[in-house]
């Protein structure tokens, strides 16, 4: 019998929900994480008049992150911990169900950086929620009824969860957090209909437990792609510390149907004192291209080896078809949280551009496109300086020049729009012992805006990847912790952390055309979707994440929340907990 060759396919059901601009079907808005909308009845001209249209309570009071889906009539909300869903009747606004699990709220304390959730995903009649305590459940989009759950680690080892899960074909992809409690990250796929594993691939370890071939899993070297060979990992490690190593996955994950193939970041490795971990400490702060239906590891390119100032490497990767030097390439662009932005061939794994896209960033001069390493400077070398010793002034800080906000990409510009901190820190390590579900730590921190810069702690930014250029700055007073959002009608739209809604004209960003004060800070993402013949745009506002955690958990000390409390003191004078949705419309 003759067998054709199996054609990549994306889900057909989320494929047809995306394809539609009415919808607002996945956390990004398509599985390229462009956060682009074809929509455009509002637009330049008009943005200005934008009213409330309504606003909605989730009931609790930690960071927002993420956004609600919308698939036709029907909108799907979600909180920060206790992790309620809730879905909406757009035509009447009436909630046909509410979900709220029973989750020990010993889980709590195991969340680093506030307990906070990046949303749901949808696919083919059921919505799935990936809880803090781990659980990944499937519930059936018509009712709110577990059709499955399954448990993904073990809280009480720190391994919790706050990503988003992601469908791709008939699996839905969830990672781990927890690589400051020393958990050993990780990536796994299961089936929709079942909720049965398919597959799991570590970050650190073993080949086969990483699922990487050492003679076909690729890797950027000497200015060339050559296979990682045997041990890539183990031989990076010092003895078992790669059992601890971090490399957790909990930031956004893109798909390419063509080849089949996803993208994903891994975080740092444990713990934040790199005395105890000598070597690159691979594969920790690194891009992964993985076959959905193997998990099989086609290239990966480790950013920042042998991290020793927790520049955690999740930030999501953004696939974009785009000119980079002159030449039309299938690019992949990822703005880490060490200060560079990358463009890689997405299909070959190939370093193509690395820039920093902060101008204050100084841990390191450059990239050395050759062997696609940083070239660290000494005076900022947490290692060089040794454990007991205060690093100072290194830019960016641990959160980044960027950290799980995600930016947008807008085709007609061909920019990429980046909400980004401008943040640097002290650095202080010292010895630590690993103890399971203990946190394993091992630095203390202290966060300030960049010095003799603008004296506000963010900027929002249009970066060209094709060169690696800053093209446009807007200064802003806080980090820009709010995903991006641009759109067919000429806009771009980020929220701030004093709780400002603000679009700007994509072709110039420092027009700010309309603003807007919600109740709180917002760390959530715009989205926007059209319902009954008009366009609305929305977004979760809620103070908290890593930049909100003294306001979120009430912690006093400014080196409390790994160092974030004092970075971010004057915050509130400016806004209050909240949890709620604000949507926005065009006038009748």
């Amino acid at each position: 019998m003759l067998v054709l060759p199996a054609l990549a396919h994306a889900n057909a059901d989320v494929e047809k929900n995306i394809a539609d601009p009415k919808n607002w079907a996945m956390q990004a808005g398509d599985m390229y994480n462009q956060r682009y909308s074809k929509l455009k009845q509002i637009n330049t001209g008009n943005v200005g008049k934008l009213q409330v249209a309504w606003t909605f309570s989730t009931g609790v009071l930690r960071g927002h992150e993420g956004s609600p889906l919308v698939i036709g009539d029907m909108m799907y909300l979600h909180s920060p911990f206790p992790n309620k869903v809730f879905a909406m009747d757009l035509n009447t606004q009436k909630l046909i169900w509410k979900y709220e699990p029973k989750q020990d709220p010993a889980v709590i304390p195991q969340m680093c950086c506030d307990t906070v959730n990046r949303g749901l995903a949808y696919a083919e009649g059921k919505v799935f929620l990936q809880q803090a305590d781990s659980m990944l459940v499937a519930l059936d989009a018509k009712t709110g009824k577990v059709v499955w759950s399954v448990k993904n680690g073990d809280p009480k080892l720190g391994a919790v969860n706050t990503n988003a899960p992601h469908v791709f074909k008939d699996k839905v992809i969830t990672g781990i957090s927890g690589g400051e409690w020393g958990v050993r990250g990780y990536i796994t796929a299961y089936d929709i209909n079942s909720g049965k594993q398919v597959w799991r691939a570590y970050s650190t370890g073993p080949d086969a437990e990483m699922l990487m071939d050492p003679q076909k899993t690729m890797t950027w070297t000497d200015g060339r792609m050559a296979a990682v060979g045997p041990d890539s990992s183990l031989k990076t490690w010092q003895g078992d510390q790669w059992k601890i190593g971090g490399g957790t996955t909990w930031g956004w994950y893109s798909y390419d149907k063509a080849t089949n193939t996803m993208y994903y970041g891994t975080g740092n490795p444990s713990t934040w004192n790199p005395a105890q971990r000598p070597g690159d400490n691979k594969w920790s702060m690194t891009i992964f291209a993985r076959d959905v239906d193997t998990g099989m590891a086609k290239w990966v390119y480790q950013m920042t080896p042998y991290d020793e100032w927790d520049f955690d490497g999740v930030n999501e990767m953004i696939l974009a078809d785009i000119n980079v030097k002159g030449q039309p390439r299938k690019a992949l662009v990822h703005f880490d949280r060490n200060g560079f932005g990358y463009t890689l061939d997405r299909t070959t794994g190939e370093l193509l551009v690395a820039e920093k896209y902060d101008p204050k960033v100084n841990w390191a001069t450059g990239i050395d496109m050759k062997s696609g390493r940083p070239i660290a400077v000494k005076k900022y070398s947490t290692a060089a300086n040794g454990p007991d010793v205060n690093t100072k002034g290194v830019c960016p800080a641990a959160l980044g020049s960027k950290d799980q906000q995600p930016a947008s990409f807008d085709p007609n510009t061909k920019l990429f729009y980046v909400p980004t901190n401008h943040v640097c820190m002290d650095y202080e390590p010292f010895k630590v012992e690993y103890t399971a579900g203990q946190p394993y730590v091992g630095a203390t921190l202290s966060m300030y805006p960049a010095p003799q810069s603008h004296g506000g702690l963010g900027n929002y930014i249009a970066w060209d990847a094709g060169t690696g250029k800053i093209v446009q700055t807007k200064a802003e007073k806080f980090s820009v912790w709010s995903g991006a959002l641009n759109t067919a009608g000429g806009l771009s739209c980020y929220g701030t952390l004093e709780g400002y809604l603000k679009c700007v004209d994509a072709k110039n960003i420092n027009k700010e055309l309309f603003k807007f004060k919600t109740p709180s800070g917002i760390i959530g993402n715009v989205f926007t979707y059209e319902h009954k013949g008009k366009q609305y745009m929305g977004v979760f506002s809620g103070i908290g994440g890593w930049a909100g955690i003294g306001m979120a958990a009430g912690l006093e000390k400014d080196t409390d929340g790994l160092g974030a409390v004092g970075g971010y003191r004057e915050l509130n004078q400016y806004t209050e907990l909240g949890g709620s949705l604000t949507v926005f419309t065009l006038p009748n």
